[in-house]
């Protein structure tokens, strides 16, 4: 009787068994890569955020409030000024919209797993219809549908600065998308005025600037908040660029804790632009940028 013999049992070798393992994580790795890929190229519905990296805002630095009185300017010894503090004109403060006060997605791109962790982080949103500028197969215009992030602290921000300031919202998008945003975030009409993509200018230096000019004919007390520092190349001394407002950041602190302290301080100076100009230098970096100031 023939014998039966035992059937060969296949061990794979430790080399097979690394291969695989690092196929696997390759295949992890790549799956990972493309989230990321698809939040960083997610269609957000600001005008131009294409402008070159920047180090704005990261710390707050003014003087000790005792020191503040011996800092500002003597107004009674500049000819033709005002004769106290609380006679000047109220600043003027501009605003960006979006990527500064809120960042807009396009609700079908938005992935689900960033809707979620910024929800679930506590950062409040709304959904929004508005029109866009393309037109349908009937040519009434298309309807898109988006979803808003607020930025942390947004509402008492506004409420904060409208006590010692005048409000303009000045954003590069357009009205049709960008009114019904205002409304929801805006209730109280704390804007004074409102200005759109039409408002802005285009330069050989680049579109959608935002001259103030046109809004104060006397810079020393407006300043405008804008992630974009190429928004306010006129009036360089006169621009706050802060750090851009995403999904990804839902404890972001910006608006109450570093831009609103600065711009309480502003509205104590006579001129806001040497304190800009110390704290920013930005003639000195749209020069860098071969842009003349």
């Amino acid at each position: 009787m023939a014998e039966l013999t035992q059937p060969e049992v296949y061990w794979p070798t430790a080399l097979q068994v690394w291969k695989t393992l690092l196929n696997w994580l390759a295949l992890f790795f790549q799956i990972f890569v493309r989230i990321l890929r698809a939040f960083e190229h997610l269609r957000l519905l600001s005008s131009d955020s294409s402008s070159p990296s920047f180090k704005p805002l990261p710390v707050v630095e003014l003087p000790d409030q005792e020191l503040l009185a011996d800092s500002t300017v003597d107004i009674d010894s500049v000819e033709g000024e005002k004769e106290s503090v609380g006679l000047m004109e109220k600043l003027t403060i501009v605003l960006d919209l979006d990527e500064t006060l809120v960042c807009s997605y396009e609700t079908s791109t938005l992935p689900a797993v960033i809707r979620n962790q910024a929800i679930e982080a506590g950062l409040k949103f709304f959904e929004l219809e508005c029109f866009s500028s393309d037109e349908d197969c009937e040519g009434k215009p298309k309807v898109n549908y988006v979803t808003v992030f607020e930025r942390p602290g947004l509402h008492d921000f506004l409420n904060q600065l409208s006590v010692f300031a005048n409000l303009v919202l000045f954003t590069a998008g357009l009205e049709g998308y960008a009114r019904p945003l205002v409304d929801r975030v805006d209730e109280e009409n704390l804007f004074s005025l409102r200005l759109y993509r039409p408002s802005t200018i285009s330069t050989e230096y680049g579109d959608h600037v935002k001259d103030l000019s046109g809004l104060s004919k006397d810079l020393r007390r407006i300043v405008i908040v804008d992630n974009n520092p190429f928004s306010f190349l006129l009036q360089p001394l006169n621009g706050i660029p802060c750090i851009s407002f995403s999904a990804g950041q839902p404890h972001d602190s910006q608006l109450l804790d570093v831009i609103l302290p600065l711009l309480k301080h502003l509205s104590l100076q006579n001129d806001v632009r040497p304190v800009l100009y110390e704290r920013f230098h930005m003639p000195e970096w749209f020069q860098k940028h071969g842009i003349p100031t």
